[in-house]
C-alpha cells in the first residue's frame, strides 16, 4: 500500500506551506491524499488570496483524476458553459446521412436560436450536401543553413530522401501516416519544410509533432541541418493564414444547398436577391476592403460553440473561422455554400475524453473510433445554418431586433 509523504500534514498546514512558498503550486498532489484534495486545497489557497469566495468553479462532475493527467495543469475545478441544442437539420454527407441535433456551448443570446432557424430552412429544402474536400495535420519545423547554397541542398536532400523520412516519422505512430513535405520554403538561409499527415480519428497536433521530430532526427544525421525550432509557424498552427486558407489544414470542407424561393420568404422573410447583394457587400467587399482572411459573416460563432461543447481545442476556432461564403440567385431560388479549409476535430483523444464532451459527441452519434469525418460534416452543416439564418436577418432588418428580444432578454 503506497502511503504519502505528506499523510503528517493537514490540509491547513499545506496551504500555510504553499502561500510561505515552501510548496509550489504543480507540487500539490506531490502532499495530497488524491487529486480530488489537491484540487480542493489549491482552490482555497486561491480563495484565500484573492479574497474571493469560489462557489460555482468547485461544482462540477468531471473526473478530475483523469483530466489532470491530459487536460490540465494546477486544476481548482471547472466552468460552466450553458449548452443548447439546435436542430433538426437534415445532412446529406458521405459520412452523416440523417437528421441531426448539434450541441452548442455559448452565452450569447441568439446564437442557438439563430442556428435553429438556419436548421428549419434546410430542411425545408430537402438538406444540405457536404463533402470532405481534404483531411490533413501538419508540422513545419524552422531550419539554419549556413547559407542559401546548403539552404537549397537540404531542400533537395528532403525533396530525394521522402521515403527515408516517411519510415522515421511512421515509426511514431499507429494512425498517423507522412503524406508529402510541401511546401519547402526558403528565406535567406532560413528553411521551412511543411510536413503533411492524415491523423486518423484524432485531431493528430501530437502525433504529428512527435512524427515530425523524429524525422527530423534523421535529418540531422544525415544533412548536419540545424533545427531551430520544431514549430516555425508554417504549420500554422492556431493563427489565421492565408496559407491554411489556401492549402487547407485540419478537414476542408464545403456545404452547399438550394433553398426554394418561397423557404427564403417564409422562414427568413426576405428574397435570394436581397441576400446575394449582403453577402457580396459584406463577406466579399468588406471583408476585401478591411484585407479580412475570412469571407464570411460569422463562422467562428458556430465553430466556437460546437468546440466547446464536444472538447476540440479552443484555439483552433480561430483557425475554423477561415473560409468563404457564397451566396447566388439561382434561376430565383437561392444557391447557398460555405467554404471551410481549416477544421482541426476529433473524436477521440484530447479534451474528447472530458465527459460532457463525450455526452456532447454521443448527442450526435459522433463519439469515438470511426466518427471524425461524420462529425466534420455536422459541424460544416452547422456552420452553414447559422451562417444563412444571419445574412437571411441582415437581409430583412431583423438583426438587432433579434438580439434585443434574445441577447439583452
Amino acid at each position: 500500500m503506497k502511503v504519502h509523504v505528506r499523510n503528517m500534514l493537514k490540509k491547513e498546514e499545506i496551504i500555510d506551506k504553499v502561500i510561505k512558498g515552501d510548496i509550489k503550486l504543480h507540487e500539490i498532489e506531490k502532499y495530497a491524499i488524491n487529486t480530488n484534495e489537491a484540487v480542493e486545497i489549491r482552490r482555497k489557497f486561491i480563495e484565500g488570496i484573492s479574497n474571493t469566495k469560489i462557489e460555482h468553479i468547485s461544482n462540477y462532475s468531471l473526473n478530475m483524476n483523469d483530466a489532470v493527467k491530459r487536460n490540465i495543469e494546477n486544476p481548482i475545478g471547472a466552468i460552466q458553459i450553458p449548452v443548447g441544442v439546435a436542430g433538426p437539420i437534415k445532412i446529406n454527407g458521405d459520412h452523416a446521412q440523417g437528421d441531426f441535433y448539434m450541441p452548442l456551448a455559448t452565452s450569447e443570446g441568439a446564437l442557438v436560436a439563430s442556428v435553429n432557424r438556419g436548421s428549419a430552412v434546410i430542411s425545408q429544402s430537402g438538406g444540405v450536401t457536404v463533402k470532405i474536400i481534404d483531411d490533413k495535420m501538419t508540422r513545419a519545423p524552422a531550419i539554419k543553413a549556413e547559407s542559401v547554397n546548403e539552404a537549397f541542398e537540404i531542400k533537395k536532400w528532403i525533396e530525394e530522401n521522402f521515403s527515408k523520412l516517411k519510415k522515421a516519422a511512421e515509426v511514431t505512430t499507429s494512425h498517423g501516416r507522412l503524406l508529402k513535405i510541401e511546401p519547402i520554403l526558403v528565406v535567406g538561409r532560413y528553411l521551412y519544410p511543411r510536413f503533411v499527415f492524415t491523423t486518423g480519428d484524432s485531431m493528430g497536433m501530437n502525433m504529428v509533432t512527435i512524427a515530425t521530430e523524429a524525422a527530423l532526427n534523421l535529418l540531422k544525421h544525415e544533412t548536419g541541418a540545424h533545427v531551430i525550432a520544431l514549430s516555425g509557424n508554417v504549420c500554422v498552427d492556431k493563427k489565421p493564414a492565408a496559407l491554411n486558407l489556401i492549402e487547407g489544414r485540419g478537414k476542408t470542407l464545403v456545404a452547399e444547398i438550394v433553398i426554394p424561393r418561397k423557404v427564403i420568404k417564409d422562414i427568413l422573410k426576405t428574397t435570394p436577391e436581397a441576400i446575394e447583394e449582403v453577402n457580396l457587400a459584406k463577406n466579399m467587399i468588406g471583408s476585401a476592403i478591411s484585407g479580412s482572411m475570412g469571407f464570411n459573416a460569422h463562422y467562428a460563432n458556430m465553430i466556437g460553440a460546437i468546440f466547446l461543447a464536444t472538447g476540440q481545442d479552443e484555439a483552433h476556432i480561430v483557425e475554423g473561422s477561415l473560409g468563404i461564403t457564397t451566396a447566388e440567385d439561382k434561376n430565383g431560388d437561392l444557391y447557398f455554400s460555405v467554404t471551410l479549409p481549416d477544421v482541426p476535430v476529433a473524436t477521440i483523444g484530447g479534451g474528447t475524453r472530458l465527459e460532457t464532451a463525450r455526452e456532447c459527441l454521443e448527442i450526435m452519434g459522433v463519439y469515438g473510433t470511426g466518427k471524425v469525418r461524420k462529425f466534420a460534416e455536422i459541424v460544416a452543416a452547422t456552420v452553414l445554418a447559422g451562417e444563412l439564418s444571419l445574412l437571411g436577418a441582415l437581409a430583412a432588418g431583423h438583426l438587432a431586433r433579434a438580439h434585443n428580444d434574445l441577447g439583452r432578454g
